[in-house]
């Protein structure tokens, strides 16, 4: 799938920073491992693959990957999530509703995987301030009649190459720093 573009104003979330340094921490950052219960599959990932570059200035991309069912009355939706890094006390939370595709239908569980992506576009803090440090946090569901038979959830890593839309191609981290 390609990748769809949303906007992130950031402005508002500088501003907004102050508000913020009360907000509770945001869910499941304990452990960037497999956040389902269940082991590693190499087809379930999230990553960073777009970050502030030349053709995607201020933008930043997330991209999913997760297996299919083998059964065609599966549907398949991933939900792509921005986070901010807040120094003051080293914890990681959710951006809010401009960072957030909210759940985006894939495609049906016959095939064997499904990758969707976004690339927001960020608005960069003044030049006064510190990078703001970004990662993804990317929920996959998986569904039969309505009713969620699955989920996962996944924090951006590295060592993804050749996922769609990858600015430059094979670019695969864990994080991005707007500046």
């Amino acid at each position: 799938m390609a990748h769809r573009r949303g906007t992130v104003r950031l402005a508002a979330l500088t501003a907004g920073l102050a508000l913020l340094a009360g907000a509770a921490p945001a869910a499941g950052v304990a452990s960037p491992s497999d956040q389902s219960g269940g082991g590693r599959d190499p087809l379930l990932w999230a990553t960073v693959n777009v970050c502030d570059t030349v053709g995607h200035p201020d933008g930043m991309g997330v991209r999913g990957s997760m297996p299919g069912t083998g059964d065609r009355r599966d549907e398949l939706f991933m939900r792509l999530q921005l986070q901010f890094l807040r120094r003051s006390d080293g914890t990681w939370h959710n951006v809010g509703r401009a960072g957030d595709s909210g759940f985006i239908f894939v495609g049906n569980g016959a095939a064997r995987v499904r990758q969707a992506g976004r690339t927001f576009t960020l608005t960069p803090p003044d030049p006064d301030q510190p990078p703001f440090l970004m990662r993804g946090l990317v929920t996959f569901e998986w569904r039969r009649a309505g009713v969620v038979l699955r989920r996962a959830r996944r924090f951006t890593g590295s060592g993804h190459p050749g996922t769609g839309g990858a600015d430059p191609p094979n670019y695969s981290a864990p994080t991005c720093s707007i500046r």
